[in-house]
């Protein structure tokens, strides 16, 4: 199974601001990327850039539309991802709380990713309802 985690942390005006993390907790965050890189279970991450240097873009009733950054919801700020592949969401989670103790104050939304296998369950569960 596939989760995508996506990081907002406490403090999104830092984030927003460009202050980088401490070379510390560079260093912590480095290590823990190679050992789950090395067990087999990230797939790959990323840390993202301020909203100032992106864009929304929204399809409604046929019209399409972009907003440049920034965007003023700093509670929806998302400062990085990661893909893991594991074999349940409870494991998942467990490596999200991991992550926690190194990047700190924040939360982490895990969303299972569809592939093959649970997208085809998917289907027949909702067809068997």
């Amino acid at each position: 199974m596939r989760f995508l985690m996506l990081y907002r942390p406490s403090d999104a005006a830092s984030v927003e601001a460009g202050v980088p993390p401490t070379p510390e907790m560079m260093a912590r965050m480095g290590t823990l990327i190679q050992k789950k890189i090395e067990e087999g279970k990230l797939l790959s991450t990323e840390g993202c850039a301020a909203t100032s240097k992106g864009a929304k873009v929204q399809l409604s009733k046929g019209k399409l539309s972009v907003t440049d950054g920034p965007f003023s919801e700093a509670k929806e700020l998302i400062a990085g991802f990661a893909l893991f592949r594991v074999n349940s969401k409870q494991e998942a989670i467990a490596e999200a709380r991991e992550f926690l103790d190194v990047a700190g104050d924040g939360e982490v939304e895990i969303r299972l990713v569809h592939d093959s296998d649970n997208c085809i369950e998917s289907v027949k569960l909702s067809h068997q309802a």
